[in-house]
């Protein structure tokens, strides 16, 4: 596999499959002197895990992070305060499988030599023969995006002491829309369900607000807690507080599912994907990404534009189509319907739209950045489909009975948010170097 690497300068290089050891994010560039710890991490990781509500799987992944290298693990020199600091060697970041007991291990082996429709089992099987990681999906499960989320999460802090944020919503699920929001209610409404998962989830108040996992401890101390944890899950989601939509609508004014900021479009799409998914179906939906206070100037042509690197989020398995701007609405629109024109006002220029999504030739123009991807529904679903045995080609019937997601639109926006971060800051480090030099030779 050879392609498991993103970036340039701030490069990102992924491994691991869904019923392995786990997962693992090695992250090259991040800068020396950034405080970071495994609980920051986590509070992204439990975004997209699963068996968090009545939409994802009900696989139990606690997807606990463990930094295994590319921080000070004491002080360089007595009282320097630089313990748990990046040093500037690459930060890896482990994700043990924990929830992979052999009874589902066995649901996969049973159904394995009929590959299932939609999923990428059959080509694999292909390019990888009979070795092929087939168990849970391998390196092709939605659980390999754990490491996307665990880069970003690094990612997402350096821009924001660049004064960048990323940030993602559910646009659509199950053909129901979200109506029009202005990106300070989408940002608001996005920390605020942020913190409601934090507030809410069990192993981030019962392992690290309560200290069984902390930075002074080593490896081999917190790979010992994890090995209990493995014993424990069930124990720990059952001391889980109670949620009571009425007082998370009241407390956080969220929805407590979806992270969308329309709470009635939100409670319409939670529906209308619970009826889908009752008659054994699945849902698929659109996530919109924002990142305001890039600067103009981020992206580098002809094969390194901004949209085109963002593009790149194709590279999210399940996702079919990434749109910039108005994406394929242009193609309805005229050109002074399209165009963004602009005005010079008190020495700034404004836009009087945003139909390139703040992208034009390839290059930020310091609008707001939007991308949204297309999500296609779970393949895995309880209805028969029709397939072969790969091996000896007869035609078979598969009705599925491992664990599945209503929708994975739901877990996707996290990976969204994160997988931008990554993009912008890789093209973030180069514009800086650029910048830097080009003023350099002006002197």
């Amino acid at each position: 596999m050879l392609a498991c690497h993103f970036g340039r300068n701030f490069q990102v290089t992924v491994a691991g499959g869904s019923y392995q050891e786990g997962l693992t994010s090695i992250i090259h560039g991040n800068p020396p002197g950034m405080s970071i710890t495994e609980q920051e991490i986590y509070g992204d990781l439990l975004l997209r895990k699963p068996g968090v509500d009545e939409l994802s799987s009900p696989r139990k992944e606690p997807d606990l992070p463990v930094i295994y290298s590319g921080i000070n693990v004491e002080d360089t020199v007595p009282d320097a305060g630089n313990k748990n600091h990046t040093n500037g060697t690459p930060l890896v970041i482990l994700i043990p499988n924990l929830d992979r007991h052999f009874k589902h291990i066995k649901e996969y082996q049973d159904t394995n030599r009929t590959p299932r429709p939609g999923h990428a089992s059959y080509a694999t099987f292909q390019k990888y023969g009979p070795d092929d990681d087939a168990i849970g999906a391998g390196f092709f499960s939605g659980r390999y995006t754990s490491t996307i989320v665990a880069a970003g999460c690094i990612a997402k802090k350096i821009l924001k002491k660049c004064g960048i944020d990323v940030f993602a919503y559910i646009k659509e699920l199950a053909s129901v829309h979200c109506p029009d929001v202005t990106h300070e209610k989408v940002k608001k409404s996005s920390d605020q369900y942020k913190k409601f998962r934090r507030d809410y989830d069990p192993f981030y108040q019962q392992i690290y607000n309560d200290g069984r996992i902390n930075m002074d401890m080593r490896f081999l101390e917190k790979m010992k807690v994890l090995a209990k944890v493995e014993q424990q899950i069930n124990q720990i989601q059952q001391k889980a507080p109670k949620i009571n939509p009425d007082e998370i609508k009241d407390q956080y004014g969220i929805h407590h599912i979806l992270n969308c900021p329309d709470i009635d479009a939100a409670d319409e799409m939670t529906n209308a994907c619970n009826k889908i998914s009752a008659q054994g179906d699945s849902a698929g939906g659109l996530v919109e990404v924002i990142v305001t206070g890039a600067p103009p100037g981020l992206g580098e042509p002809v094969f390194a534009k901004l949209d085109a690197e963002l593009g790149r989020m194709l590279g999210i398995g399940a996702v079919k189509a990434v749109e910039v701007g108005a994406g394929i609405a242009v193609k309805d629109m005229t050109g002074s319907q399209s165009n963004d024109q602009m005005k010079a006002e008190n020495g700034k220029v404004k836009f009087q739209s945003n139909n390139a999504g703040g992208v034009t030739g390839g290059i930020s123009t310091g609008q707001s950045i939007i991308a949204r991807i297309t999500i296609k529904p779970t393949p895995t679903i309880a209805i028969p489909q029709k397939t072969i045995d790969k091996y000896t080609l007869e035609n078979k019937t598969l009705e599925a009975i491992t664990r599945r997601d209503a929708t994975i639109v739901a877990r996707i926006w996290p990976v969204a948010e994160n997988y931008t971060a990554i993009a912008i800051l890789d093209l973030l480090m180069t514009h800086f170097g650029y910048q830097t030099l080009k003023n350099k030779i002006k002197q």
